[in-house]
């Protein structure tokens, strides 16, 4: 009786040492992200190599873009790909209303705010982050992180705002081929595949686009950029456990980094068009 009395006690207990140890966690990344964006301007002047470095592996990888590629190839594949699936189900719900002549104006609207910026931060998380992980984390197992701190070299200058830095400069380029994918792949579609009038879809797509909502979208790939980079960063530094650690790491900060875009994403949306956005040259 003594010990069912004092089970419940113990699982309290644990429930709040975990709840403890997770806002810890919280505590933690939160400060490494905070000194990590206070420390860019200082990087960007102490470590100018390393930044043109990153931005070369972030742009077209160590290797052959047909072979351990880098993130261009993959972003074009990836909005190729989800654009079709848009144009198809744009062409198949709007023939349910009997509004086809209005793809080209949604082709515009979704590929522009949603689609592209989205697309091109999961190719950075999946490809770029991880990788920002797996080399920051064995760095930290193998002690060489220790090292430069022992060399008087700032490491999260060096390790961190170096490559948030290089994410941030490549997006844009990366994004604006992921954008420009996603317009000739739903065109195709909607217009080669289904018939679909190209003067007609071509006019609302050119009625609805305008250049804010390409700045907007432009703002939303650059935060997703520093947010996966700053996220990869921050699990591979605090990276613990070996070799299998580092795995670990970089499954958690995948996962984490795809959550705060989904979120961020919402967020943005709502930030930058309003709670009711507004479709350019409709009056709607």
């Amino acid at each position: 009786m003594t010990l069912t009395a004092r089970e419940p006690a113990h699982t309290a207990t644990r429930a709040a040492h975990r709840v403890g140890d997770n806002l810890a966690t919280l505590g933690m990344h939160v400060s490494f992200y905070v000194r990590t964006i206070a420390s860019i301007p200082y990087a960007l002047s102490k470590f100018r190599k390393h930044v043109i470095a990153q931005i070369s592996e972030v742009s077209f990888g160590t290797q052959s873009l047909l072979s351990g590629g880098g993130t261009i190839g993959i972003v074009f594949a990836m909005s190729l790909a989800a654009a079709m699936m848009l144009g198809v189900e744009t062409q198949r719900g709007l023939e349910l209303v009997g509004m086809t002549t209005m793809s080209g104006m949604l082709s515009a609207v979704a590929n522009t705010r949603e689609l592209a910026p989205v697309v091109v931060a999961i190719a950075l998380s999946a490809k770029v982050g991880v990788g920002f992980t797996a080399q920051i984390g064995a760095m930290r197992i193998s002690d060489e992180i220790d090292a430069l701190d022992s060399m008087a070299i700032k490491s999260i200058p060096f390790l961190a705002a170096t490559r948030t830095l290089a994410a941030m400069v490549c997006v844009i380029p990366i994004y604006m081929i992921g954008l420009l994918a996603s317009y000739l792949s739903t065109r195709l579609v909607v217009v080669v595949f289904n018939g679909a009038s190209a003067g007609t879809y071509d006019y609302f797509f050119h009625l609805v686009l305008t250049p804010q909502d390409l700045l907007y979208s432009g703002i939303k790939a650059m935060v997703f950029a520093m947010v996966v980079s700053l996220v990869h960063c921050a699990y591979g530094y605090y990276a613990s456990g070996g070799p299998a650690g580092v795995g670990a790491a970089a499954g958690r900060a995948l996962r984490t980094a795809i959550l705060s875009i989904g979120v961020l994403d919402v967020l943005m949306t709502f930030a930058l068009w309003g709670l009711v956005p507004e479709v350019p040259g409709m009056g709607v």
